[in-house]
């Protein structure tokens, strides 16, 4: 009777744990699910200034990292990223009071700062003088954008697991994609640092502020960042990191020639399709010569690196269902159709509250959804991620 119950209790816990979020398994999303849903949020940020758009993509992104970040030390850094978006929106205000370009009648003025004289040569530029409302708001709202697009990129990395990444990409690229991975991750490690230094001042009873706690707390975080590099360091070369294999330098050299032609490729083509006085059939020709260049140069240099996948990413409905909910509101806001196109980028002449367009709103609401559609991660029920 023991026995068997000892054999229920573990079950009755599995299923516990399996039930807990909603009668689903806790499991990571694939990465690049998330680096899609992120883009896309992105793009659809880089076409709208409206305001009200911006405030809802803003609040998307934080419901969904939120209620699908784990307690991992690069999940943890989205404040950072807040942060470096509010300075992103008050550097851009300030340059703007700073460097005006100058007001036209009827603007609202809100103050005046002196002017200095500038030469001829850098005409065009005014430093100092009157600062208008709309030449405020203008500032403002660029800098909103540049700070949305911001939010949406640290989502991505609060999101998606930068070491599961790298299984995705292919083998040509893998050392470039460790190199952006220890890049990427050096800010949410420098945070986990500072905190986890602060936390054990605390406990030695220094509470200090001003310069004093700010060198108190620099040195650890140095010799933390210090030793987590040489372990970083050691780790790469035991797992044979920088290994060219049994590659032979005559297939490096093609490889080499077929990346290059495919860039080459890439950019003839991105001239033919910007440049109306060139046949567009040059455009879209050398961006297809060039994206099968590209792919075979990838496909040849991935040969010599072998990588083994214990657990591989799976892609299943959850992943489909959270690119969709971020490919919607990109589409949306690329195609101009079903609104008024205007709406997207209101002006300021004259000052007047902006309009909702309520295809792009709803949108934009819809990529929310991707709170619903991913699993719960498995931080939050005690699995080890």
């Amino acid at each position: 009777m023991s026995a068997v119950t000892g054999q229920a209790l573990p079950a009755a816990r599995r299923r516990g744990t399996a039930t807990s979020g909603g009668g689903r398994l806790p499991r990571a999303l694939h990465p690049v699910a998330w680096w899609v849903w992120a883009c896309a949020l992105a793009t659809a940020a880089s076409r709208t200034s409206n305001p009200l758009l911006l405030l809802l993509i803003f609040a998307v992104v934080g419901v969904v990292v939120t209620a699908r970040r784990t307690d991992a030390p690069w999940a943890r850094g989205y404040r950072f990223y807040l942060g470096m978006a509010l300075a992103v929106i008050a550097i851009r205000i300030i340059f703007r009071i700073v460097f005006e370009s100058g007001v036209t009648p009827g603007d609202l003025i809100l103050f005046r700062l002196p002017s200095i004289p500038t030469p001829a040569w850098y005409a065009g530029v005014q430093i100092g003088g009157p600062v208008s409302l709309e030449a405020v708001l203008s500032a403002a709202l660029d800098g909103a954008r540049l700070a949305c697009l911001l939010c949406c990129l640290g989502a991505a990395n609060t999101l998606a697991n930068p070491k599961r990444a790298l299984r995705v990409l292919p083998g040509a690229l893998y050392e470039l994609g460790v190199a952006v991975t220890v890049a990427l991750s050096v800010a949410p490690q420098l945070v986990e640092s500072v905190q986890r230094v602060r936390r054990a001042r605390r406990l030695r009873g220094a509470s200090g502020r001003g310069l004093h706690a700010l060198r108190a707390i620099a040195v650890p975080v140095l010799h933390d960042s210090l030793e987590r590099s040489l372990r970083l360091a050691a780790g790469m070369d035991s797992r044979g990191y920088g290994r060219t294999g049994n590659a032979t330098p005559a297939s490096r050299r093609v490889t080499a020639t077929l990346m290059l032609a495919g860039l080459a490729g890439l950019c003839i083509g991105a001239y033919g399709l910007l440049d109306t006085t060139v046949p567009h059939a040059v455009g879209i020709g050398g961006f297809a010569a060039g994206a099968a260049l590209c792919l075979s140069g990838l496909a040849l240099g991935g040969r010599r690196v072998s990588r083994s996948r214990y657990r591989p990413d799976p892609w299943r409905w959850p992943e489909w269902a959270v690119v969709s909910c971020g490919l919607a509101s990109a589409v949306v806001l690329c195609l101009n159709t079903g609104y008024n196109p205007a709406a997207l980028n209101p002006g300021l002449y004259p000052l007047q509250w902006p309009s909702l367009p309520l295809l792009p709103a709803a949108a934009i609401l819809a990529s929310a959804l991707a709170a619903l559609a991913a699993p719960p991660p498995p931080a939050a029920t005690g699995a080890s991620g």
